[in-house]
């Protein structure tokens, strides 16, 4: 029988297979493994919260479809935190769509709008979905290294001028999985005015906008001029509420983005489980002292983080944004891959990072380390890297 199936044939490998799989047998062994791997965050979400999904799953008549675009309630919630946080106003009819997270509307996007012939623009390293979820509708993938956003953006320029092939669509995702960098409104202003003048789409990844750790919050593509016209933004309850088992993503924006989305949604989904919107619509606009104190635990386990593997002579990156800190191996282990080095700290320090190059080509010689384990095994983790390093010195 065929079992070479088409798409599963486009798909790369998957780098991080080998890692969860060195993960699970350290465990199966009686190996406390520390899990800076996934960015899944392990704090409890607000109390008010699970309080409410407790109330609505115990009513009758609704545990029966929802809806593929969302609760209207939960749409008004979306839009009034877009109102209230970046003062951008979004219709919740036409201009914001809930979907199954954030990963699920970016494949759900590109299923609806791409195909062979297709090209979309992906920065390397990226965050998977960013190219998977286009290779796996057809299109053709572009990567443009992505060292710094303005380098990046400046190659995408000099690409769309000189390519026989004009873009559909380019991809941005600033705080960036996984390389923690933020961008201001002028670099957002200066891709829209480019993007708008070129007909090209554009796809912002906002998913954690609410975790930052300077003075000033990260802006939204939204809030600049004109940008509905060519762009639509993905955000989450994921990590700003802890609540990334809910699995309940939004976009908003582009109105002929936004009903592309919502038509292939309705062949494919019947939407998140009721009570599960109404819990998420409570946590919108009743939690915002919650946001405030897990920004603060996230900058706590950063601190710990980077201070422990600072001591042991590794120079890493201060993130400034997200739930990531993204830097390259330390000095002596740079001949090896960044899946060795990974599977070194697994074997030696019993902790599991991810691999950069399981982010693209341009990741490799890199690692991520997720910020997501609670502030005593942040600390123990960050001492079983330290301790590994300091003895292994060359």
């Amino acid at each position: 029988m065929k079992t070479d199936f088409y798409r599963l044939s486009q798909l790369p490998s998957y780098v991080f297979a080998e890692v969860n799989q060195h993960k699970a047998d350290k465990r199966q062994a009686g190996f406390d493994v520390i899990d800076f791997g996934m960015g899944n965050p392990t704090s409890k979400p607000p109390e008010n919260v699970i309080s409410k999904l407790s109330e609505a799953v115990a009513k009758e008549n609704i545990h029966g479809y929802s809806t593929s675009k969302g609760i209207k309630g939960l749409r008004k919630a979306q839009a009034n935190y877009y109102k209230k946080r970046f003062n951008v106003d979004l219709d919740p009819e036409s201009e914001l769509i809930v979907s199954i997270g954030s990963k699920e509307g970016l494949s759900s996007l590109a299923l609806a709008i791409s195909g062979p012939g297709d090209q979309i623009i992906v920065p390397d390293p990226s965050y998977p979905i960013h190219s998977w979820g286009f290779i796996i509708a057809g299109a053709d993938v572009v990567r443009i290294k992505h060292e710094t956003p303005r380098e990046f953006l400046e190659q995408f320029k000099q690409h769309v001028e000189t390519s026989h092939t004009k873009p559909l669509a380019v991809i941005v995702n600033y705080p960036c999985n996984p390389t923690a960098q933020i961008v201001d409104l002028e670099f957002y202003e200066e891709l829209v005015d480019f993007c708008r003048n070129k007909k090209i789409y554009i796809i912002s990844d906002l998913a954690y906008a609410e975790i930052y750790f300077g003075d000033t919050p990260p802006p939204s593509i939204l809030q600049v001029k004109g940008a509905k016209d060519v762009a639509i933004e993905y955000s989450s309850v994921s990590k700003t509420y802890s609540m990334a088992g809910w699995r309940i993503g939004f976009a908003a924006g582009n109105k002929d983005l936004i009903a592309a989305l919502g038509r292939i949604k309705s062949y494919l989904d019947y939407g998140i489980f009721t009570p599960l919107q109404i819990a998420a619509t409570v946590a919108i606009n009743e939690a915002d002292d919650y946001i405030a104190n897990i920004r603060e635990e996230y900058k706590l386990r950063r601190d710990i983080l980077v201070e422990n593997l600072q001591q042991a002579n590794w120079q890493v990156t201060i993130p400034e944004a997200s739930m990531f800190v993204w830097t390259k191996l330390p000095e002596q282990y740079q001949d090896l891959s960044s899946l060795e080095f990974s599977k070194l700290l697994l074997e030696n320090a019993n902790v599991a990072v991810s691999p950069g190059a399981g982010f693209g080509a341009g990741g490799e010689g890199y690692i991520r380390i997720s910020i997501v384990e609670n502030t005593m095994r942040t600390r123990q983790g960050a001492k079983n890297i330290k301790k590994f390093l300091l003895q292994n010195a060359k």
